[in-house]
């Protein structure tokens, strides 16, 4: 089953269905999903874990489809619907047939093996001369065209990276795996330049920092990024240099660079006037353009969520957070009394999904990624996670302590018999 889920990661992720249009016609993903769901109801091995997060994405399930069923644009969102419950299935069948650290640790690495094929596809593709060219510079894509796009491709290498970090400390596949999470880490760096997304690279900057921080060579570190990081960006292309030197100088660039910026903090503003007009369930999902009358989705996470979704969306999706939190808190927890396996993945792998959780949240403020894959599979691996963290602490025996030693036997008083002149005591030699 754990090879069927890694099968549908590389369709869902790669979608070479979309790359050749010989394989779209034969509708490979929908007859693969039909396969597994068949395989699914004969194999032995399903298994709930509860979790109240299971819970939260009821609701925000829930939510969407009552904010899309009473949508008068219900007809233009209807694929984002579809869509993301079809990301719903899949994580019900990851939740259900993975419960043990073994299948956990085949799936994460599936995943991030999946993204380095992934990668590798559009980097190759991209030698080839594919490219789109906006915003006045060319800009590499994604091989697909679902989530092809360079800010939606740079996103989704940069949500992936915190599982490195995990697999690192946790030495899978040994020395040889150091250096094949190496070379993941420099070709998804040399990807997301080469995207020209501005938010991207604000996102890779700010996961370095972090695994950085969390080391005792972070001073070391910092020095060689302070040395490694201009030589990179002299080594970008000129037009690239310009694009991201818009990050702190907006007008370095051509003015549509500067109007895209400003479009994240007009897609807060527009997100509110949107609720205020639909208080408890916005627009609907999928109904930015139609009902703004924009060319261009909210760019903003937060806009997205008030605007489309509105109270209902909003209190559920908080639901979520705090269900990461609560997971997140207790494997935290339980570490503590593990100190010498704490860099076993099923405690490090709940700790790159919070920091994943974080730059979707930071990296929200520039792209609008509420119904983002990423949310429910990170969730799926989260609760197996949990799941398995309680399975460890239940079958956990303490060492014994040592016994304490039995008290000597006292010596009896010596009696007139062993006295000898001059006051000596005898004691028997036995």
């Amino acid at each position: 089953m754990r090879w069927l889920l890694i099968g549908y990661m590389f369709l869902f992720i790669d979608r070479p269905f979309e790359v050749w249009s010989w394989l779209g016609d034969l509708h490979v993903e929908r007859v693969y999903m039909l396969f597994t769901l068949a395989f699914w109801a004969v194999y032995p091995g399903k298994r709930w874990l509860p979790n109240p997060q299971h819970a939260a994405y009821a609701a925000f399930a829930l939510a969407v489809v009552t904010c899309w069923g009473i949508s008068p644009w219900a007809a233009q969102g209807q694929n984002v619907v579809e869509d993301w419950f079809k990301v719903v299935v899949f994580y019900f069948l990851l939740v259900t047939t993975v419960h043990d650290e073994e299948g956990l640790k085949h799936v994460a690495v599936g995943f991030l093996v999946v993204m380095g094929l992934y990668l590798s596809h559009s980097f190759r593709e991209y030698l080839g001369g594919r490219h789109t060219f906006r915003m006045g510079i060319a800009r590499m894509i994604g091989v697909d065209t679902t989530l092809g796009d360079p800010n939606s491709f740079g996103a989704s290498i940069v949500f992936a990276l915190p599982l490195v970090a995990a697999f690192w400390r946790a030495g899978v596949w040994g020395r040889r795996g150091r250096v094949l999470l190496v070379g993941y880490v420099g070709l998804s760096s040399l990807c997301i330049l080469l995207t020209g997304s501005r938010s991207s690279l604000l996102g890779l900057l700010l996961w370095c920092l972090i695994v950085v921080w969390g080391t005792k060579y972070r001073v070391k570190a910092i020095a060689g990024f302070v040395i490694v990081a201009p030589l990179s960006f002299v080594a970008l292309p000129e037009s690239l240099q310009t694009r991201f030197e818009t990050i702190i100088n907006p007008e370095a660039g051509p003015k549509n660079a500067q109007e895209s910026g400003e479009g994240r903090i007009q897609g807060w503003y527009t997100g509110l006037e949107l609720w205020q007009s639909s208080p408890l369930t916005g627009i609907g999902p999928g109904a930015w353009r139609p009902a703004t009358r924009q060319p261009i989705e909210s760019h903003m996470l937060y806009g997205q969520l008030l605007g489309e979704t509105g109270t209902l969306g909003a209190m559920s999706f908080v639901a979520i957070l705090a269900c990461f939190w609560a997971n997140l808190s207790a494997v935290r927890a339980t570490r503590r009394l593990f100190p010498e396996h704490e860099n076993d993945l099923v405690f490090g792998l709940p700790s790159a999904i919070g920091v994943a959780v974080f730059l979707l949240l930071f990296m929200g403020l520039f792209g609008h990624n509420l119904f983002r894959f990423t949310w429910l599979w990170y969730g799926g691996f989260l609760i197996i996670a949990r799941y398995c963290v309680a399975r460890r602490v239940a079958e956990w025996e303490p060492e014994p302590e040592p016994a304490e030693p039995e008290p000597a036997e006292a010596e009896p008083p010596a009696t007139d018999d062993d006295q000898v002149p001059g006051g000596w005591i005898l004691h028997s030699p036995h």
